[in-house]
């Protein structure tokens, strides 16, 4: 189904975007620097080293839009993730397969979800963004419970079916007619996951409803689900598909998808993040400091072109 005139025409329009509850800063800052949440080792990988990993490819996505990255790694103090909250500006939950609840994953994403809503609520804008895992963990965060529910949608490509919520979204607001109308037709998100938030789940929790506006959804068939949302008082967006893979990752199975119009997808969906990034003013208390946070002092292992990730970063 082609994607309607009057929503495109919206959505394709440069427009100043919806204003937020909170404030915004006349200034962008131009060195936004992002965190990306590490999680633990998966079980079996061969190339692990010691206890944790982020996969390299949210760190290329993020520095292809223009910022740079800084690995918060798990089993630190709540004192410690308070002062790298307060140096960076903006937070990213990438995908993966740990527990929601009971995970290190999860514990740094509490600890940092709350952070991020204290300063919003204070006008410090701070955006976070989630991918797959990283959607599932902030509908969890939200509703305080796990409405999961199982999909057949694991390694499959999907058009997205936009909400007339979309119509009046920031994340979309940007996109050019011609990709959107590829993102609504064509095959050219990739999912890997086995669990999604049905639109029924959604539907029935106040808290979800309240929070989140739902601008796709996708079905497996047998259950529409949720795959792209955004908040309605806070900078934060969840998609449950994965831009990052088109451009950044090769394992040769389905859904994998590395057409022109994913790979502008990408860049778009990073793009729009990384310049949200730019509308907070955090900072490392010196140059020193900042220096010695960023990912450059650690090396990307390449783990072979049939692994999950071709590359990942691990951390002690």
């Amino acid at each position: 189904m082609s994607y309607p005139v009057a929503v495109l025409a919206v959505l394709a329009a440069c427009l100043c975007g919806v204003p937020l509850p909170v404030a915004c800063s006349d200034h962008l800052n131009y060195r936004p620097i992002i965190g990306v949440l590490a999680q633990e080792n998966i079980v079996g990988d061969p190339h692990a080293q010691g206890s944790s990993y982020i996969a390299a490819s949210y760190v290329k996505y993020l520095e292809s839009a223009g910022a740079r990255v800084v690995p918060i790694r798990i089993n630190r103090t709540d004192e410690e993730y308070e002062k790298i909250f307060n140096s960076i500006n903006g937070l990213l939950l990438p995908g993966g397969d740990v527990d929601l609840q009971t995970s290190q994953f999860s514990r740094l994403s509490k600890i940092f979800y709350d952070l991020a809503i204290k300063a919003n609520d204070a006008s410090d804008y701070f955006p976070i963004w989630g991918t797959c895992q990283g959607f599932q963990q902030m509908t969890v965060l939200t509703s305080n419970k796990n409405l999961l529910t199982l999909t057949e949608t694991k390694a499959v490509a999907l058009p997205l079916t936009f909400t007339p919520a979309s119509q009046n979204s920031r994340l979309f607001k940007a996109f050019p007619r011609d990709l959107l109308q590829s993102l609504s037709e064509d095959n050219i998100t990739s999912n890997f996951h086995s669990w999604s938030l049905s639109l029924q789940n959604y539907s029935r929790n106040s808290k979800l409803k309240r929070f989140y506006k739902v601008l796709t959804t996708n079905t497996d068939g047998r259950r529409q689900f949720i795959s792209t949302m955004e908040a309605n008082r806070y900078p934060f967006y969840a998609v449950q598909w994965h831009p990052e893979k088109s451009p950044f990752e090769w394992v040769d199975k389905p859904g994998m998808v590395h057409s022109a119009a994913s790979i502008r997808a990408s860049f778009y969906t990073a793009h729009f993040f990384v310049s949200e990034a730019m509308k907070n003013h955090h900072k490392f208390s010196s140059a020193s400091e900042e220096e010695r946070a960023l990912i450059y002092n650690y090396s990307a292992v390449f783990t072979g072109l049939d692994g999950i990730f071709v590359q990942n970063y691990y951390f002690d």
